[in-house]
C-alpha cells in the first residue's frame, strides 16, 4: 500500500503536543474559501508515493526530540481520504511506543475510521462554524458529520482540541463564537480549544495555480478581535 504524501515537516511545534514529525496528504473533499494549502486538494497532485514503513522509517530518526509528549502528525488536505494508508502508519508508530495525532476536518466517518480512532491518541478537529448554513458556504460540505464525528470521540472518551478560524466578515461573529463556545462545553473530551486568526499567507499559493482566491480583499484579523474571541470563549466556560 502507497500513501501520496504532499510534504513533511520535521520538527513541528502547532500541530500538536512536543515537537512532531507531521505528515501532510494530498486530498481534501472540502473546499474551504480560506484555505492555504489548495495545492493539497487534489488527491492525484504531486505523486509522492511512499509506504506507511517508508515514513516511519524516517520519522524514527527524530524519536529522540519527541520527548513525553511528542510524536507523528499527520494531517493534510484531509488525511481519512487515505484512511487505509493512516490505520497501517499508526499501528506501526503505536507498535514502536509514538505518540500519534490525526488532524481532520472530520467529514469521513465510517468503520475504517473507528478503526483508526483505536490507534490515535488525539484528534485535532477543525469546525469551520457551527451554523449549518455558513458551514456549506464557507466549506462546501455539510455541518452534520463533523459534529457526528465530535459524538463519536465523546463516545470513546477520546482527547479532542478544537481548532476554529476566524474569518472576519464571515465567523468574526460574537454570537456565533457564543454558540461554538456554548456547544463545546458539553464535551468533556474537549481538551483544548485553539482561535486560530485568519490570515493571508495562502494566496500565493492560488496564483500559481491559477485559481481565484475566494476571500480576496479580506485582511488579517487583527490580534484585538482576536483576543475578545478569547474573552468569549472564556466566559461561556
Amino acid at each position: 500500500m502507497l500513501g501520496n504524501v504532499h510534504s513533511y515537516e520535521s520538527f513541528g511545534t502547532v500541530d500538536g503536543p512536543g515537537i512532531r514529525y507531521v505528515v501532510f496528504l494530498q486530498g481534501c473533499p472540502l473546499r474551504c474559501k480560506f484555505c492555504h494549502n489548495p495545492d493539497t486538494w487534489d488527491i492525484k497532485g504531486k505523486n509522492k508515493l511512499v509506504s506507511p514503513r517508508e515514513v516511519f522509517k524516517e520519522l524514527v530518526k527524530y524519536k529522540s526530540f519527541f520527548g513525553k509528549e511528542g510524536g507523528l502528525t499527520v494531517s493534510g488536505g484531509e488525511p481519512l481520504l487515505q484512511s487505509d494508508f493512516v490505520l497501517e502508519l499508526f499501528k506501526i508508530c503505536k507498535e514502536n511506543n509514538i505518540h500519534t495525532t490525526l488532524d481532520t476536518s472530520g467529514y469521513i466517518f465510517n468503520d475504517k475510521i473507528k478503526e483508526i480512532l483505536k490507534y490515535t491518541d488525539l484528534i485535532l478537529l477543525d469546525i469551520k462554524s457551527i451554523d449549518e448554513k455558513i458551514y456549506k458556504e464557507l466549506t462546501g460540505v455539510e455541518l452534520k458529520k463533523t459534529l457526528d464525528f465530535l459524538n463519536y470521540l465523546k463516545e470513546i472518551k477520546k482527547d479532542v482540541w478544537i481548532r476554529h478560524v476566524i474569518v472576519p466578515g464571515i465567523t468574526d461573529d460574537d454570537e456565533l463564537l457564543r454558540r461554538l463556545a456554548k456547544y463545546l462545553e458539553n464535551f468533556e473530551n474537549i481538551k483544548k480549544i485553539e482561535l486560530l486568526p485568519y490570515h493571508t499567507l495562502g494566496v500565493f499559493k492560488y496564483e500559481e495555480l491559477k485559481m481565484s482566491y475566494p476571500l480576496l480583499g479580506t485582511k488579517p484579523l487583527s490580534e484585538e478581535r482576536l483576543l475578545a474571541a478569547k474573552k468569549i470563549f472564556n466566559q461561556v466556560k
